[in-house]
């Protein structure tokens, strides 16, 4: 039976011209029937309204993911992926981020849709952006980065391309969904200020630029509320600050008292509750203890997801199954990082001047892992390996050791020692040897987070015997997450990441090794020296319920660079086969306050011998502020392609909010005037150029209460003149003074320092906020 059988008239003749008539479907619904609307049929569908043998309301299929289509034809059972249909696995988040390009994301994105849509599916649950706080979270690989700004740009593009082919995208988890461990109950304790400018600003990119079908609640608690019934989270911020016009939709099974959610803004939630959680909605109506234009608005945005997903559903069309592929190779090109490329012998060994003399080592050549292991399996239309791809670029059969079992690899019954030892051999007197390491796939995961960040020890051991008999060394890491190097990598000159680089990821690293693709990925997650330099450590994953956030806003590269701590490769770095100069940088202010901009330009000049792609990086820093900032903040990136001798201007505006931080007193976005720093560089710790600006801000004055300390008093442009008059009156011992300056005033009425007592404190108070 096709779709439009199913259903009547006034939703089978939907048009562009004559939609789906949301408001007179609603106001024919009963009470039941709208609350059946805020819950799922199933695992992947919406429910049906039907009445008389006749379908009022259509169902609608959502399924993951987000770096590919993963519609299950039968079972339900959410993760597995045996019965997934074909369909394209691009590069994970982590790859996707390195590219940092947001036109390919956009291609990406378009392509998702099409193939979506071509499903007949109406939502696509992705992108997930939220932040790496610890490079230990098992599901790192599907997020793109420890910096809000990357990760809101690109899941913009990816939700753009998606949902201009007319299906919808899930923008998740929503919010501070930073760890697997005990991930469906911890509490994620975190102050307003750190949220505003690390946890929520991608969000809010992408709902601003891009308007997500939906947008999906993580399953944690946010201080004490769990994310489902979090109306601050869902309502106050989502849709009244931020004008969300879609509906919300629960993580699968992340809700635990659904009355609640839906007073909170939560429209939809999934999987199925077999009807029980509409029975409480619907009881709650009748008992006065839920609004029941509360259900109206929810069931309202199920009706309206429901609408626009008529006309693609309707026309779902087909795809080009071998361009998909194409571009995902591409897209893991783009996303692969050449983190080292040391001359050897007077020159780098990358790319590979000839193939004719290399050896692969490695299982992970032959055995890809492309993707994370979860809810975001795909199932791909085919699947490239490295070794296969290198020996077609060879013209010949490059020479292959495994050196090491892995668990998804073919069958061997050798024991560990005579797999090293025959790669030993192999690579012995080659010319080049690659040497293919990562992460095994039970090392990461959704539904638990690693427990170190070590390579296996069998591959580094296997490193060492290698370098021992041939130094020409090149290691390539497959991993959805940062992982330890500092131990092992001065074995090899030569070191680069694809990441989990998808269904193509194996052909792509073999183009950027032999020099078919310039490499132009930049790091999107600092690699540590060690775990135990890692901002969240001894804060991660938490215990008995909470984990506490008590590295503040400082996450990422920001807490590196504040403690002055060295790091592998630090946030935003990645080489290339060509070179980059950076010239005629310039800064300019215009306007003021909450009008305030900075023109940021720069000349970049490709000054090698091949064309390539540079990722012009824009860092400010402020170091006047009243509250402690980060020494510098990724706030804008282009990037750039150049043919040798090659130049382009570059060019940034950067806006109050830029420039601003979230002040914790006044609830509010605070431009606060004075110096600020604007540097461009190719990194966070490669800066090309540095640039002080002055800005006018905005009036910051706190307001004055009987709890204001005497210093603060003295600091206010009312109140300050009128104390240190009092304080000419009636003179306090210079070290009496000192210690009272932390003295709120109505402690020092109370001692009657200052000639001041509690009627005087009250109408200085008055005056200073008259």
């Amino acid at each position: 039976m096709t779709l439009d059988q199913t259903l009547p008239a006034a939703v089978a003749d939907s048009t562009p011209e004559q939609p789906f008539d949301v408001e007179r479907v609603l106001a024919s619904l009963t009470l039941e029937e709208k609350a059946s609307l805020l819950s799922g049929l199933d695992f992947w569908h919406t429910q049906p309204v039907e009445r008389d043998g006749e379908t009022v309301v259509p169902s609608v299929m959502v399924t993951d993911g987000p770096h590919g289509l993963r519609k299950q034809a039968e079972s339900a059972d959410h993760l597995g992926i045996g019965n997934s249909v074909p369909a394209t696995c691009f590069p994970t988040a982590a790859a996707l981020g390195s590219s940092w390009d947001t036109d390919l994301l956009r291609r990406v994105g378009a392509a998702l849709g099409r193939e979506t849509r071509a499903n007949d599916v109406a939502v696509l649950l992705g992108p997930g952006v939220n932040i790496k706080r610890s490079p230990l979270c098992g599901r790192n690989f599907e997020y793109f980065s420890e910096d809000p700004v990357v990760a809101g740009e690109l899941a913009t593009a990816l939700v753009e391309g998606i949902q201009s082919l007319g299906v919808g995208t899930s923008l998740k988890h929503f919010a501070a969904n930073n760890q697997e461990a005990d991930r469906m109950r911890v509490s994620a304790d975190v102050d307003e200020r750190t949220l505003r400018e690390i946890y929520l600003p991608a969000f809010e990119r992408v709902v601003t630029k891009a308007q997500p079908w939906t947008v999906m609640c993580a399953y944690n608690k946010i201080n004490g509320v769990y994310a489902s019934q979090h109306d601050w989270l869902l309502t106050t911020v989502l849709r009244d600050e931020w004008g969300f016009e879609g509906l919300v939709v629960s993580d699968w099974g992340a809700v635990r008292d659904r009355v609640a959610g839906v007073a909170a803004g939560l429209d939809l939630e999934m999987p199925s509750s077999g009807g029980r959680t509409d029975a409480e909605v619907v009881a709650a109506v009748r008992a006065g203890a839920l609004d029941d234009a509360v259900v109206d608005a929810a069931a309202r945005r199920v009706l309206h997801l429901v609408a626009r997903s008529l006309p693609a559903l309707g026309a779902p069309g087909t795809f080009d199954v071998d361009a998909h592929h194409a571009l995902a190779r591409e897209a893991a090109a783009a996303g692969t990082v050449l983190l080292k490329n040391a001359p050897l012998d007077g020159a780098p060994l990358l790319p590979l001047a000839d193939t004719a003399d290399v050896v692969v080592i490695g299982e992970l050549a032959r055995t890809p892992r492309y993707q994370g292991a979860g809810s975001s399996q795909v199932n791909p239309t085919r699947l490239d390996d490295a070794l296969t791809a290198l020996r077609a670029a060879a013209g010949t059969d490059v020479p292959f050791a495994p050196g090491y079992g892995l668990a998804e690899g073919p069958a061997d019954d050798r024991p560990a020692e005579a797999l090293a030892a025959e790669a030993v051999e192999t690579a012995r007197g080659a010319g080049t040897v690659l040497v293919f390491l990562g992460l095994p796939a039970a090392y990461e995961s959704e539904g638990y987070d690693r427990e170190h960040l070590d390579l296996p020890a069998d591959q580094v051991a296997l490193l060492h015997a290698l370098a021992a008999v041939n130094p020409r060394l090149v290691v390539v890491l497959a991993g959805g997450s940062a992982i330890s190097v500092s131990a092992w990598q001065d074995a090899a000159p030569a070191l680069l990441t694809g990441w989990l680089g998808g269904q193509a990821g194996g052909s792509a690293v073999a183009d950027v090794l032999t020099g078919v693709v310039t490499p132009s990925g930049k790091l999107t997650e600092t690699l540590p020296l060690r775990l135990e330099d890692t901002p969240a450590y001894g804060n991660f994953p938490g215990e008995l319920g909470h984990v506490r956030y008590g590295e503040g806003v400082l996450v990422g590269y920001r807490w590196y660079d504040a403690r002055r701590v060295d790091v592998a490769y630090p946030f935003g770095h990645g080489l290339s086969y060509t070179t980059f100069a950076y010239d005629d940088a310039t800064a300019e202010v215009s306007g003021a306050g909450a009008d305030a901009r900075v023109h940021v330009a720069v000349r970049v000049t490709n000054t090698g011998a091949v064309a390539g792609a540079e990722v012009v990086q824009v860092y400010v820093g402020d170091p006047q502020a009243q509250v402690q900032r980060p020494e510098r903040e990724l706030k804008a990136f282009a990037k750039v392609h150049l043919e040798p001798g090659a130049s382009q201007v570059v060019t940034v505006d950067l806006d109050a909010r830029d420039l601003s931080y979230w002040h914790p007193v006044l609830r509010r976005w605070v431009l606060e005037g004075g110096e600020f720093r604007v540097a461009v560089g190719a990194s966070s710790r490669d800066l090309r150029a540095e640039l002080t600006v002055d800005v006018t801000g905005e009036d910051v004055t706190l307001p004055l209460h009987e709890l204001s300390t005497l210093g603060e008093a003295l600091e206010h442009p009312v109140a300050g003149p009128v104390v240190r008059s009092a304080l000419d009156g009636a003179p306090i011992d210079p070290g009496m003074l000192a210690m009272a300056t932390d003295m709120p005033l109505a402690v020092i009425a109370d001692f009657g320092l200052a000639g001041f007592d509690r009627s005087a404190l009250a109408e200085l108070v008055e005056a200073a906020n008259g």
